[in-house]
């Protein structure tokens, strides 16, 4: 058994304001950056064998907030990269609500199309097949994923049997854990987006 924690990245200023994708030069925030320090003291009392990260700056920055506290230096894997938005890339969720194609990709994940861009399906694919390989290369190990939003529930909706159509009822927040426990027979979701509080 392999236990993964599937940590989204801290926020940003584009959290909730524009579809940052794979835009590079997308730093964490002063609350991004106090988010993830917390983060990382929060999961320093955990035995964590290895820590993985998407190659963008604000995945690559909490990586380094967990990392310190274990003596480990990140690893970057393309698997846990985001979602390749295509022409959606960095635009206002303002411009993208009124997007007839934007409000489909919303409502029918698994068949709809980004314009440019990358299927659900193929990122949920790329992206449990990157964990998959992390389980054989660590056995009876807790390792870390710092990754992004909709790859995270993906992930989550992959091993719950969740179909995709249905996988936005799960919330993943900046700076939040889903713990995973992977087995050669069967998958335990223990935690999903735990933040270190309650939201109320």
């Amino acid at each position: 058994m392999t236990k993964l924690l599937l940590i989204r990245h801290a926020t940003t200023n584009s959290v909730g304001k524009r579809l940052s994708g794979r835009t590079p030069g997308v730093h964490l925030n002063e609350e991004g950056q106090a988010q993830a320090s917390a983060l990382g003291a929060r999961l320093s009392g955990l035995k964590i064998s290895a820590i993985y990260t998407s190659p963008l700056e604000r995945t690559m920055q909490t990586a380094e907030a967990i990392a310190q506290h274990h003596k480990l230096k990140p690893i970057i894997n393309e698997a846990f990269l985001e979602l390749n938005f295509g022409e959606w890339t960095n635009l206002p969720f303002e411009e993208l609500n009124g997007n007839a194609q934007f409000r489909q990709f919303n409502t029918f994940r698994s068949v709809a199309q980004i314009p440019g861009g990358e299927m659900m399906l193929e990122a949920q694919t790329r992206f449990v097949a990157g964990l998959q390989k992390l389980c054989e290369k660590h056995p009876h190990e807790t390792v870390a994923v710092v990754s992004h939003s909709d790859l995270i529930k993906a992930a989550v909706a992959y091993y719950a049997g969740i179909h995709l159509d249905m996988f936005q009822r799960l919330e993943i927040s900046p700076a939040s854990v889903s713990l995973i426990e992977v087995y050669d027979e069967t998958a335990r979701i223990m935690v999903i987006n735990d933040t270190g509080a309650l939201p109320v």
